[in-house]
């Protein structure tokens, strides 16, 4: 990838931030290869849809059976029957094809998709994914598609806010809930900065509003940057 997450040298953004979920989708958007066949998980990762440049060719999959799913629809725009996994309505992109719930299923267990984005109650350094389960006894489990995405794309991003309600962190030394997937992912993007994971140091590509050495004081994970 070719990208402010791919640089030579670690950028901290000290006059702004954190970065509200639409900007940070705005982000990974940029971060996304042209001509990808990509999946947007349910629920904040959905809103990259509606930063994609047309000209990068990207074909988003939905797995409720929909290749070629366009931004969010509004208005005159909103069908029904035109939705996507999390069940909001979306548009559809010239070419745009419709498919059995299994086909859809098959491609994301086959390998057939390059890249997908995923929401997380906690990532690990390793690259362990936790997000269908909190763990509590009251909780409602939500696997859906994310463990088939964890291990059958070809790179996994994960969109979250850094801390949770409670100030407590999010990427963390080892996962506390149960989890998804095992090394499955690549790169965490936050509210407060990217971070590349699976190594055995999290390497920080840019921040927003806080500085690394802050990070460094606010995280467990062993924190590592670029320099030019």
């Amino acid at each position: 990838m070719t990208s402010l997450a791919s640089g030579t040298t670690t950028v901290e953004h000290l006059d702004r931030g954190p970065l509200s979920m639409d900007e940070l989708a705005e982000v990974i958007a940029r971060d996304i290869p042209e001509g990808s066949f990509v999946n947007l998980g349910i629920g904040q990762p959905t809103k990259i849809a509606d930063h994609l440049p047309p000209e990068l060719g990207v074909v988003l999959h939905t797995e409720n059976g929909m290749l070629g799913m366009g931004p969010a629809a509004h208005g005159d725009d909103v069908d029904a029957d035109l939705t996507n996994a999390g069940k909001v309505p979306v548009t559809e992109l010239p070419g745009a094809s419709y498919f059995h719930h299994a086909d859809s299923f098959a491609m994301m267990r086959g390998g057939h998709l390059d890249v997908c984005v995923l929401g997380a109650y906690q990532v690990a350094g390793n690259g362990d994914l936790a997000n269908w389960h909190t763990g509590r006894a009251d909780a409602i489990p939500a696997v859906g598609g994310a463990m088939d995405l964890a291990i059958g794309a070809k790179d996994v991003l994960v969109m979250m806010g850094l801390f949770g309600k409670d100030g407590s962190p999010k990427l963390v030394p080892a996962c506390t809930y149960p989890l998804t997937g095992v090394g499955c992912v690549s790169r965490v993007y936050t509210d407060h900065g990217i971070f590349e994971v699976g190594g055995e140091s999290v390497v920080v590509t840019a921040t927003w509003g806080i500085s690394v050495e802050e990070l460094r004081e606010r995280l467990e994970v062993p924190l590592v940057v670029r320099a030019g």
